[in-house]
């Protein structure tokens, strides 16, 4: 028997534009977790320069830096509300271009801010109205990225397409990890804290500029532009499909932006390690987490998203206060605390590397846009944004040192959870 013509049709658009899909969809990605990763690096730099009057604490100017961060994360479910809307309505490419060039914008114009010291308290509310567009922005552009990508996926690769979203994100991280570095190096301390800062926003340029003529150069995607699957789910049901799918994905959000993203300023901050030492671990960290991720994406289309996300919650849970522990010993050494972040990192792959893939396929294309990318902004709204300002501030009121590892572990144990209601069939 002959495949149906409209089956064969979508078949054929994959194979002519999948390899484009995957590049103008995940190159936003990249950038987005490009300017987060500098965020996060330059952390204790954009407290003394934004949120820290003279004379003032440095661990509150900290505390107000992760507030700034953890509202943009907040605006994301918004984005995501919004955007999704419009993906699901007039299409993927249109909505991909208009979030880049707000990204773009939004990122460059963090590098031209002027300081506390040149306009006093307008200076930390300016930098919160850029994050907050981030916010919005990085809100539409995992919807529409994950769907352009697994959309254009050929037949059982959607799991390895999916996760080269999420290895965007650890490219993104140590492209920001190593201009920080770099910057670090060929700079003096104050020339970095007077200027120096400002350059990896400002790189952001040329970068989105980039990204943005990739997408005006991409196709729409065929499930979307097929008469086929427009059908939509009741509200009750996406609502549901949307909670669920922000609990199989909060550990791998709490844990990878605390092994990630928030351990340079909780090196520095509470175990005293100098900016260079705490970008070196989460270097590391993050090669360690791209080491895994496009492997568990691959495993994942052979043996299911199941088995593979749980094992990554599962490891997360066992392996969180023993890994730490390492890092605070001074009798450790310094090769064995280096083995240790990577596997930090590496674990949080595991969940990493399915999770586009599996949160795809929770919705159908009618509401895919809208529906995936709600449950991730959701969750990295709670459990991402939230992480650095939850970490330091509970460090800072119970005197604990490991509680980021208390963090990563019972976001993961839900993780596992609501993961082991997930369907066991390989991934298609």
């Amino acid at each position: 028997m002959s495949a149906p013509a409209h089956d064969t049709d979508l078949r054929a658009a994959r194979s002519g534009h999948s390899r484009r899909a995957l590049l103008a969809g995940s190159v936003g990605n990249l950038i987005e977790w490009y300017e987060f990763g500098v965020y996060g690096y330059f952390a204790t730099v954009i407290a003394a320069r934004f949120f820290t009057p003279e004379g003032g604490s440095e661990v509150e100017g900290l505390v107000k830096t992760y507030a700034s961060f953890a509202l943009a994360f907040f605006f994301r479910p918004v984005g995501a509300a919004l955007f999704g809307r419009l993906g699901d309505r007039i299409g993927r490419r249109p909505v991909l271009i208009l979030v880049i060039a707000l990204m773009t914008a939004a990122t460059t114009l963090i590098g031209a801010l002027p300081t506390y010291a040149t306009v006093g308290a307008l200076s930390p509310w300016l930098l919160t109205f850029l994050r907050v567009l981030q916010g919005l922005s990085a809100g539409g552009e995992f919807g529409g990225a994950v769907s352009v990508m697994t959309e254009f996926a050929p037949p059982g690769r959607r799991g390895l397409y999916g996760s080269w979203q999420s290895f965007t994100v650890a490219l993104g991280l140590l492209g920001g990890a190593g201009v920080a570095a770099l910057l670090a190096t060929v700079l003096s301390p104050q020339e970095l804290e007077a200027w120096g800062w400002r350059l990896p926003f400002l790189l952001t340029l040329p970068l989105g500029l980039g990204a943005l003529w990739l997408r005006l150069r991409l196709a729409e995607t065929p499930a979307f532009t097929s008469e086929f699957e427009r059908e939509r789910p009741p509200g009750r049901e996406l609502a549901k499909a949307i909670v669920l799918g922000a609990g199989r994905v909060m550990g791998w959000a709490a844990a990878g932006y605390t092994f990630l993203v928030v351990l340079p300023a909780y090196l520095q901050s509470t175990l005293d390690a100098s900016f260079q030492q705490a970008l070196l671990a989460t270097v590391l960290a993050n090669l360690g987490f791209a080491a895994t991720i496009i492997p568990a994406g691959l495993l994942s289309d052979r043996l299911g998203r199941r088995p593979v996300m749980l094992t990554g919650a599962v490891l997360v849970t066992l392996l969180a206060i023993p890994l730490l522990n390492l890092l605070q010993d001074s009798g450790t050494s310094d090769a064995v605390k280096g083995v240790a972040v990577f596997v930090a990192g590496a674990v949080v792959g595991l969940m990493a590397g399915p999770g586009p893939a599996m949160l795809s396929e929770m919705f159908p294309t009618s509401v895919r846009y809208t529906g995936l990318g709600l449950a991730y902004a959701l969750s990295n709204a709670v459990f991402s944004g939230c992480a650095g300002l939850i970490i330091t501030e509970t460090i800072k009121r119970t005197g604990n040192v490991d509680i980021p590892a208390y963090y990563a572990a019972a976001t993961c144990a839900v993780s596992a959870l609501a993961l082991s209601t997930l369907r066991t069939e390989k991934g298609s």
